[in-house]
């Protein structure tokens, strides 16, 4: 029989987070307008973010970690293990996209969109990180067809 496997959905939500890290996380209306990207790459005049590695280049490299740790729980290479940190970087995925927010969204700078589609991904992430740890935690321990 077939069972499910979330951790595809969990590498698939990291994958997606990873890619929004190049959308608009923030725009701006001051001096012409501008938007920037959670990476470091800015269009038009923006004040922020401050060159250098940052907290949108962490989620980057996070988001990376959990397509691994997703795959790893779906495929069953030490699924237990695998599960429970897909759980942790989710969950501080989650963390760096409210922080990212409060850091640099103030007048005249506001969210984009994406900022807004990596924080909902990122949660989504986490709750199915939590079904993923559910789906390796309560699985059987197989045998080794061995007679004693």
């Amino acid at each position: 029989m077939s069972r499910a496997r979330p951790g595809w959905l969990v590498a698939l939500c990291a994958l997606v987070v990873a890619v929004s890290a190049w959308l608009p996380w923030l725009t701006s209306s001051a001096d012409g307008g501008g938007r920037a990207n959670a990476i470091g790459g800015v269009a038009g005049v923006m004040p922020v973010p401050p060159p250098g590695f940052g907290v949108g280049q962490l989620v980057v490299l996070l988001a990376a970690s959990l397509v691994v740790a997703g795959a790893m729980a779906a495929r069953d290479i030490s699924a237990r293990m695998a599960s429970t940190v897909a759980l942790a970087i989710s969950v501080i995925l989650v963390v760096l996209a409210f922080w990212y927010y409060r850091l640099y969204v103030y007048p005249p700078v506001s969210a984009g969109y994406g900022l807004y589609v990596a924080g909902g991904v990122a949660v989504a992430a986490a709750l199915l990180s939590v079904w993923t740890m559910l789906a390796a935690w309560t699985r059987s321990v197989p045998t080794t067809g061995r007679v004693r």
